[in-house]
């Protein structure tokens, strides 16, 4: 489905009159474009002389997959029991301890809810934006490097442009690094690298090192 700020807004105002009193104030409510977080609950705090003060309360929920209606509905579920612990003041024993669950456990039981602590997403089909994306990624070129150290270790790199100048300069002053080269890359072997901003990469084989390599 479709996740908008306005399909977000209808459900919490139902689910708040239905399972919550009408008690929880509407609100932030972000589309999100997480891949490991399908939703998530945040709020600031702040000291006032009458003691801690929760404001700007906020719920994403993730379009990375193209969940089905009752999914993102468990997922609102989910993020409202955390702002509703948090707003009422209720201590827990952990981010999902024994208030959560029973708060979870009720909604489940009494209303036929699946709300869990964790989702397995395996399998799920991504969104036609994220697929876009990973299209997109998957096609363009990739800023590469390829650097041995004295030990005769052989590393790989997919790195951030903007930190390549600094990453430059970082190898520049030390002595480990007997080889480096920067090139740019489409192969989809780097596809599954993180991209990094700091002079870090994967340990590869020599082989691996030089069937890159630019010819």
């Amino acid at each position: 489905m479709n996740i908008t700020t306005d399909i977000l807004t209808k459900y919490f105002q139902q689910f708040n009159h239905d399972y919550f009193a009408d008690g929880l104030p509407l609100p932030r409510l972000v589309p999100s474009r997480s891949r490991t977080r399908l939703g998530s609950f945040s709020c600031k705090r702040k000291l006032t002389w009458r003691g801690r003060k929760l404001y700007d309360f906020t719920i994403r929920i993730s379009t990375y997959y193209n969940m089905t209606e009752r999914h993102m509905q468990n997922i609102l579920l989910h993020e409202m029991i955390h702002y509703s612990i948090a707003y009422t003041g209720l201590k827990d024993t952990s981010a999902h301890g024994v208030v959560f669950r029973g708060m979870m456990d009720n909604l489940n039981r009494k209303y036929g809810w699946e709300i869990t602590v964790t989702q397995d997403t395996r399998g799920w089909e991504l969104s036609e934006a994220a697929q876009k994306k990973m299209e997109r990624q998957r096609y363009s070129k990739r800023l590469i490097l390829a650097l041995v150290t004295h030990d005769g270790k052989y590393f790989l790199s997919v790195v951030s442009r903007r930190c390549a100048g600094e990453i430059e300069l970082r190898i520049l002053r030390t002595s480990d690094i007997i080889e480096h080269r920067w090139f740019e890359s489409s192969d989809d072997y780097f596809s599954t690298f993180t991209v990094v901003r700091s002079l870090r990469g994967r340990r590869v084989s020599k082989e691996e090192y030089e069937r890159f390599l630019p010819k």
